[in-house]
């Protein structure tokens, strides 16, 4: 059963998304090193922080230092904000009665807040990041919310505590595989990670990323990491049963299950090259909507039929 947590909870739970974030992160670099052939550098984000917090600001000429400034505080809220639906165990910061509206909701601040960088550093390179950005929002939202809304038509809930509830005796990432392996595409998109990239491709020379230096450049990477990380801690009570688990406590279980898909999504971003806008936006309409839209149908029949 998940309760809503105490008060401190909510100071806890960005702690927790920052540690799970600078974990990925160290994961990325060493397998960056090991692919090149050089030793594990897994400390290189922390001189990267460090080199961040005290290199200069950029400035470009008549910028919206409002927007662009207030884009970066956007996208790290966003992340947090999805996040305290998550239940770690028995405990979230909030069990709210539409828990997978809101978890959604909050990601949907990452259109924005992505889009606003882009807009508000006024560059060719950052802006051209920002439209990209909002275009492949348009191929991944629609799979997106198919595959939560498969997860909560299994329950018959859009409350998250009964999501993890109703997979007391079978997980859903074993009867709806398909929802799952969209769900996981649609979170590489949102954090425009891996094989979708393309937002901070180097054909614009890092476009959202183009004009960032400094505190603001850390402070975006990092909104882009707990969105990651919010996005593959959902996956848990969402498709893999939440804390359930043998001998060990169920927020240990909700801890290993997180790391075991941020890892698979890290790993993804070494191993799969970048898919081209236009082709995405083809495979999304063409392809993913049709089979959530088939999942969700089968979930339906089950669901008559008991």
């Amino acid at each position: 059963m998940v309760e809503a947590g105490p008060w401190w909870s909510g100071v806890l739970l960005p702690l927790i998304l920052v540690a799970f974030a600078l974990a990925a992160a160290m994961m990325d670099s060493s397998l960056a090193a090991r692919d090149a052939g050089g030793r594990a550098g897994w400390w290189e984000p922390l001189r990267s922080v460090g080199g961040l917090l005290v290199q200069q600001r950029r400035r470009t000429l008549a910028a919206d230092v409002l927007l662009w400034r207030g884009g970066i505080w956007a996208l790290l809220a966003g992340g947090v904000l999805a996040s305290l639906v998550t239940p770690f165990g028995r405990w979230s910061v909030a069990d709210l009665s539409i828990g997978v509206v809101w978890f959604n909701a909050a990601e949907v601040v990452a259109w924005a807040a992505v889009w606003l960088v882009g807009w508000g550093a006024n560059s060719a390179y950052g802006l051209v990041g920002g439209f990209r950005f909002v275009a492949q929002g348009l191929a991944y939202e629609l799979p997106h919310m198919f595959a939560l809304i498969t997860a909560a038509l299994g329950a018959e809930s859009l409350r998250v505590s009964d999501i993890v509830a109703a997979q007391e005796s079978l997980w859903f990432v074993v009867w709806m595989p398909a929802a799952f392996a969209v769900y996981l595409i649609s979170i590489l998109s949102m954090a425009f990670w891996g094989p979708f990239d393309q937002p901070a491709g180097r054909d614009i020379t890092g476009g959202v990323l183009a004009e960032l230096s400094g505190v603001d450049r850390l402070l975006f990477s990092a909104g882009r990491w707990i969105l990651l990380v919010s996005g593959a801690a959902f996956a848990v009570p969402l498709f893999l049963g939440g804390g359930a688990g043998p001998v060990l406590p169920e927020w240990l279980w909700s801890v290993l299950k997180t790391a075991a898909v941020l890892a698979f999504l890290v790993w993804v971003r070494r191993r799969l090259p970048t898919v081209r806008l236009e082709r995405y936006e083809e495979i999304a309409w063409m392809v993913l909507i049709p089979v959530m839209l088939v999942q969700a149908l089968m979930v339906a029949v089950v669901l008559l039929v008991r």
